[in-house]
């Protein structure tokens, strides 16, 4: 298959799932508590459901796709994103809200695993490493959306909501149209994965750091923008502006495979770790100051997308013969890491405050940095 045939569309539906159904929420948060009348306590519980969608659903995405192919999980993964962000839109409480939360946040969860899959299907084996970064990179391109959504939209939540709903039905009919059913080709046959776990070589050093790397990242996703709020005298579009800044240098994570490819995994490992453990020790530093706030969103987004693209590359290595499960055990246990964060994060500001608390998950990424693969 043509390289762009199954990356582009990969690329938007990996936008719209995880930027504009997942990534979007905080940012229009403020316009949905006044309008639901929602406490800090009820809109945290909610908040917290794309945490438990994802994880729920990137274990199913990863074995129906092992079983039987890509193409049924990207489609109910568009379509999941669409009802949700629909649900959303037009919710008249906070239980119709929760409700397109859980269907919003589980999309991401089931469009990763079978994307690998796919790529490892119809893409020449000296290109995938490249087209699955590309693909991740995606993330990038739906944070820049809704950034501009949030500058433009704000005050229209339920606006801004209907049109993300309406884009991403589009580019669901998109990836209904561009990916192949399996076995339509007789040179192609799914061959099933192995599920297990055990045995895998590689594949505890693979796990500990995705889960370290997901509590070190957890702080700057979670609290960054009210770190600068609080911090800084800044305009509503400038915090909204923070958030577009972590997109645009997103995209250049993709180029993460060509790293690979030239200088080898543990490098480009080591690389986007040190990177992403500098970000928040930057912020820590100079938060009021605009410069370096959207210089440290700017590592924050590049590196992320960098490593991401890098842990894929490191899971479907280590899961050879099967790269859904390749790409879901690392993401899987990112997202848990995650939420471990975020748990502690809240803590460790309610205790010693934004700034030291930030430095201490700047410590946590260098640790990373030292759990990277030994071989490229």
């Amino acid at each position: 298959m043509k390289f762009s045939r199954l990356v582009l569309p990969g690329v938007t539906m990996i936008a719209v799932t995880y930027g504009l159904a997942r990534f979007s929420f905080g940012l229009l948060l403020p316009g949905i508590n006044e309008s639901l009348e929602m406490s800090e306590f009820v809109s945290g519980i909610i908040s917290s459901l794309f945490y438990l969608a994802y994880c729920v659903t990137i274990i199913l995405s990863t074995v129906i796709t092992t079983k039987e192919g890509p193409r049924r999980m990207i489609i109910l993964a568009g379509l999941s994103a669409f009802v949700g962000l629909l649900l959303m839109g037009i919710t008249p409480n906070a239980w119709m809200l929760a409700l397109g939360v859980l269907l919003a946040g589980g999309s991401t969860g089931l469009v990763s695993p079978p994307y690998g899959a796919a790529i490892s299907l119809w893409i020449q084996e000296d290109k995938q490493g490249k087209a699955n970064t590309w693909i991740n990179s995606g993330t990038s391109l739906g944070i820049v959306l809704s950034g501009a959504g949030a500058i433009f939209l704000t005050p229209h939540w339920r606006l801004t909501y209907l049109i993300y709903a309406v884009l991403t039905l589009l580019i669901l009919i998109w990836n209904f149209r561009a990916i192949p059913k399996v076995g339509t080709s007789s040179r192609l046959k799914f061959r099933k994965g192995d599920l297990t776990l055990r045995g895998v070589k590689g594949a505890t050093p693979l796990i500990v750091a995705s889960l370290t790397l997901g509590i070190s990242t957890a702080a700057f996703w979670t609290f960054s923008r009210s770190f600068i709020e609080v911090a800084g005298d800044y305009s509503d579009w400038q915090l909204s502006g923070f958030w577009v800044i972590i997109g645009l240098f997103g995209v250049l994570g993709g180029f993460s495979g060509s790293l690979v490819e030239k200088g080898g995994l543990s490098l480009a490992y080591k690389i986007g770790s040190l990177a992403i453990a500098s970000s928040p020790i930057i912020l820590s530093f100079a938060p009021g100051s605009l410069l370096m706030s959207y210089l440290s969103a700017g590592i924050f987004g590049c590196s992320y997308i960098f490593l991401t693209g890098a842990l894929l590359v490191w899971g479907i290595r280590v899961f050879i013969t099967n790269a859904s499960l390749g790409i879901g055990v690392p993401f899987l246990l990112l997202a848990v890491g995650q939420v471990i964060g975020s748990i502690f994060a809240g803590w460790f500001i309610g205790t010693w405050g934004y700034a030291t608390s930030f430095i201490i998950y700047g410590l946590v990424g260098i640790v990373a940095a030292l759990m990277g693969p030994k071989k490229n």
